[in-house]
């Protein structure tokens, strides 16, 4: 029971965790329709730069997490209008390999100004206590990450599945110049978007740091886990990413316990089998022929 209790309680912390991160991803692959494999770099950034903040700066670790989200937005709105506006209608192997030498970009920027070794974060007392939930202790950090994890995926599925704002995006890239015509303004729409995709991938990476410890090869590291949700629970789908997700921090996180000797082995036969039985993603819905 004690091990069932830590595989499910860490496995659903860390799923959360993955799921903030690789939402920021479902929005530029799934609504914006681009191949953004350099979306763990935002991510490692937003980790590096709270740790700086802590460390270096003394900033308390309640005002280093919002204040590295913002700064990592605002740079993925640099970084969209002077780099990704030119790939959103090249083809997408070109996305491919753009996106990925501007992760060994920043791979090196990172090993340059922070060094080549793991850096950890040390969060508050208040943070490292832990709570006895009768049948075993958990930490309170995790429960705070999982309160904010939850929280901010149910606003962001709130505001594309009952507001405009997905539509009006599904339509820019649809049809950029009919939406325009329309008062969409565009260029601004997919800054936003865009924005927000690394600002959540800052928020994950921010997260998760103690999960997930920041080292400079972060952006490719992690990038395959947050891909495997994004592939499994299909382009575009909100809520079936927090379930894809979970299900892969369960299961990650179950492995490495139970069978430590085989690493991530079980996370991609998982992945293996689901996308030969599920190609389209695991919970979209199969379509039916109709016998005349």
């Amino acid at each position: 029971m004690s091990a069932l209790a830590f595989i499910l309680l860490y496995g659903i912390s860390f799923g959360l965790v993955l799921c903030l991160i690789a939402l920021g991803l479902v929005i530029t692959m799934g609504l914006m329709r681009v191949v953004n494999l350099a979306h763990g770099a935002f991510a490692a950034i937003g980790g590096y730069m709270v740790i700086n903040l802590m460390q270096q700066h003394g900033w308390p670790y309640v005002l280093a997490v919002p204040s590295a989200v913002v700064a990592v937005a605002a740079f993925g709105v640099l970084a969209e209008r002077l780099l990704y506006v030119h790939l959103y209608k090249r083809p997408q192997l070109d996305q491919v390999l753009v996106t990925i030498g501007f992760n060994f970009i920043v791979i090196a920027l990172l090993t340059l100004v922070f060094g080549p070794n793991v850096m950890s974060m040390e969060l508050p007392p208040s943070l490292k206590a832990s709570v006895d939930l009768g049948f075993r202790d958990f930490e309170v950090y995790r429960i705070v990450v999982s309160i904010v994890c939850v929280c901010v995926i149910g606003a962001l599925w709130w505001m594309f599945d009952r507001t405009g704002i997905g539509a009006k995006l599904r339509a820019a890239v649809d049809n950029p110049t009919m939406t325009q015509a329309m008062g969409v303004n565009v260029p601004l729409l997919f800054s936003a978007t865009f924005a927000l995709g690394c600002g959540l991938a800052a928020l994950g990476g921010a997260l998760g740091a103690p999960m997930l410890p920041m080292e400079p090869m972060w952006p490719l590291k992690y990038l395959v886990l947050v891909l495997v949700v994004v592939a499994l629970a299909g382009h575009g789908q909100i809520r079936a990413s927090v379930a894809v997700a979970v299900i892969v921090g369960i299961v990650e996180t179950a492995g490495r316990y139970l069978f430590p000797q085989f690493g991530a082995f079980f996370i991609y036969a998982l992945l293996i089998v689901l996308m030969i039985w599920r190609q389209d993603g695991l919970f979209v819905r199969r379509k039916t022929t109709r016998v005349a």
